[in-house]
């Protein structure tokens, strides 16, 4: 099985989108060029908030649709590496018995996670992108701020 990643990211109108792909350069390329998802087309640019890095992408499906089913205050949580948050949230959910609540400790357990970098470049989707790690990528339609 191949290497797979599960990403959220943020579209023009503030919302989430969380996916997850083998090739991470290659799927926020789509994206942003309007190839990627319906949802996210609509809503350009996007900008890569968080990944998790996976031995499997089944294992990166998985945690994709665990994290969907989860409110934005816990995304945010996650996105900003706040375990506190995240750990009462998830004690919320315990107790109330929501449906996201399945692995909702898991996340402490993902080895390879980068969080959100402030002022990330703007990138020009015909560049290469081959330089800087992934969570410092802006994607947009044209160069600059």
């Amino acid at each position: 099985m191949s290497k797979g990643y599960m990403y959220i990211l943020e579209c023009s109108d503030n919302t989430y989108y969380t996916g997850s792909t083998k090739d991470l350069m290659r799927r926020l390329e789509q994206h942003q060029s309007g190839e990627g998802a319906n949802y996210t087309s609509k809503r350009l640019p996007v900008k890569l908030l968080y990944y998790e890095v996976y031995d499997r992408i089944d294992n990166a499906f998985n945690r994709e649709k665990q994290v969907q089913g989860w409110s934005r205050k816990k995304k945010e949580a996650l996105i900003n590496g706040d375990e506190q948050l995240l750990s009462e949230l998830a004690k919320k959910c315990l107790e109330s018995k929501v449906a996201e609540c399945p692995d909702s400790q898991r996340w402490l357990s993902v080895p390879n996670v980068v969080r959100n970098v402030p002022n990330p470049p703007v990138i020009s989707v015909q560049s290469r992108l081959s330089s800087g790690p992934l969570n410092n990528l802006l994607f947009s339609r044209s160069i600059g701020r």
